[in-house]
């Protein structure tokens, strides 16, 4: 049934990658109404996390938050089938890094790179950092249950210079590499939930104790690598600007957690000025105010 799946998929995802840019989002606004009003898709859960997050703000603020969401979740989803596709020099253009010489003047270091990564605006095209360094790029990613769309992602996240590593195999692939004197750039979307058994650290994020992931920090430090925050801003339909964020040099000398803590602030920072570019479906703070310690 995957293969089946996969095989229906896959050719009309090519061709919608195919579209020009203007019929590309006439078909995602199409989607948007389909997602939003039809499927109505964890519209609940979003209106919750908004309720949650941002109660200084009227019903009706946080409704047009609401709806600029489902738009740019629909164009961020076609955004990543784009990436099958589109050239290097297209995406280029479209995804920008305004201080790429501060990653590169890291890489002087020879010093491995965690770069610490939300859900916020777009993180599928941090992919083309690749075009501009001369380390490795690795991505941290969830393994996808469908094998034949897992290897599409693969396929998908590997077109610049980058390898896609498992959760469950990171800390020995990042071993692995240290040990071969193979420096990389780490990305991490460290913004979600970890299990409350498996957490070890909580910190307020959006007026709300929650437990937050600091695997990051903990290689970071362990094997002494630049901690970064890459700032994805949108700057128009198909347009993204990236702003590199030390969060810190000498990651042995900052106190646990400091780090993870940094991230998450640089992060309350950017939703609170657009909060439409997060991604507002997952159940971010369900674990609030579970913490076994108190």
């Amino acid at each position: 049934m995957n293969f089946i799946i996969y095989i229906v998929a896959y050719p009309l995802l090519w061709l919608l990658s195919k579209l020009p840019f203007p019929v590309f989002y006439l078909v995602s606004d199409c989607l948007f109404v389909l997602v939003f009003h039809v499927i109505r898709y964890r519209r609940k859960t979003v209106q919750e996390n908004l309720r949650m997050t941002l109660p200084h703000l009227s019903d009706a603020e946080r409704q047009t938050i609401e709806r600029r969401f489902y738009h740019y979740m629909c164009d961020m989803f076609l955004e990543m089938v784009k990436t099958l596709t589109i050239s290097k020099e297209e995406m280029s253009k479209r995804y920008v890094f305004t201080n790429i010489e501060m990653l590169q003047e890291l890489e002087k270091t020879n010093k491995s790179i965690i770069l610490f990564c939300a859900h916020y605006a777009s993180w599928e095209w941090i992919i083309i950092l690749g075009k501009y360094i001369n380390y490795k790029g690795f991505g941290i990613y969830k393994k996808i249950q469908n094998p034949y769309f897992d290897k599409l992602i693969h396929q998908i996240r590997s077109r610049f210079n980058a390898e896609l590593i498992d959760t469950s195999h990171t800390i020995k692939a990042v071993l692995g590499n240290e040990s071969k004197g193979i420096k990389g750039v780490y990305v991490f979307v460290s913004d979600q939930s970890p299990m409350v058994e498996d957490a070890n650290f909580w910190m307020n994020f959006m007026n709300m104790e929650v437990p937050v992931h600091t695997g990051g920090e903990a290689l970071a430090k362990k094997l002494d690598m630049h901690a970064v925050y890459l700032k994805v801003e949108r700057v128009g339909r198909g347009y993204y600007q990236s702003t590199f964020v030390s969060l810190a040099e000498e990651t042995k000398q900052v106190p646990n957690y400091e780090i993870t803590a940094r991230f998450i602030r640089e992060v309350e920072k950017q939703i609170y000025q657009a909060p439409e570019y997060y991604f507002w479906t997952h159940k971010r703070w369900k674990h609030r105010g579970k913490n076994p310690k108190k």
